[in-house]
């Protein structure tokens, strides 16, 4: 059995107005056996696409290794547009060592709600996934209960949009498509991603979730 636990605290400022919610990061991010592309900081995995997409919306140049600067590069970046990142899932045991959401059990979740009262400027959380088992937004709707708190539904469409009211105050979910390569299967099925696809033979899954995460990031 493999304690997985989260190897970074959340990265909120006072004036942060968008949080990012994933589960947890790669087990090698816990243990420190980084890759060479890896960056020891939130959403660093080569693998996970998300500052890949920021990056092409930004013109940002980003780097992609291990180093200091390209940790620096990434907090600039979120302290300039306010943006945090709060992944849910505290730790988690794991039988394999893997990065599967299904893969976890006895898992314990951080306190959003309380980040979010500590936190009261924070208007639009980011779900890095939809509302399947064991993901960001699955979490959330079971760490609400315990406050007798419910999304309410804005918008059916990909990326659905929730609500809910939190002390007087309208806070809004979106649950993007996931970062993660193993989503590509996902969007290829998706009815707009086929329309576009058949515009422009040379869309490809990443323009579509690029073009997803345009409106947010």
């Amino acid at each position: 059995m493999f304690l997985h636990k989260h190897p970074y605290e959340p990265f909120i400022q006072e004036n942060t107005t968008k949080l990012i919610l994933g589960t947890l990061p790669p087990p090698r991010f816990s243990t420190g056996d980084l890759l060479e592309k890896d960056v020891d900081f939130c959403y660093g995995s080569y693998y996970n696409s998300l500052w890949l997409f920021i990056d092409a919306i930004h013109q940002l140049g980003l780097r992609y290794d291990n180093s200091q600067e390209a940790i620096d590069q990434r907090k600039a970046f979120l302290i300039e547009h306010r943006i945090g990142v709060c992944d849910i899932v505290a730790s988690a045991e794991r039988d394999k060592i893997d990065a599967s959401d299904l893969g976890m059990r006895n898992i314990v979740l951080r306190n959003l709600v309380g980040y979010l009262k500590q936190y009261p400027n924070i208007d639009t959380l980011l779900f890095t996934g939809g509302n399947s088992k064991n993901g960001p937004e699955y979490f959330f709707r079971r760490h609400i209960k315990d406050y007798n708190l419910k999304l309410e539904l804005v918008e059916q469409e990909i990326p659905r949009i929730h609500k809910f009211e939190l002390d007087g105050k309208i806070i809004q979910t979106v649950s993007l498509t996931s970062a993660s390569g193993s989503a590509n299967r996902a969007i290829g099925s998706n009815p707009l991603y086929k329309q576009l696809k058949a515009k422009n033979p040379k869309f490809n899954t990443f323009d579509f979730r690029v073009m997803q995460y345009r409106e947010f990031f």
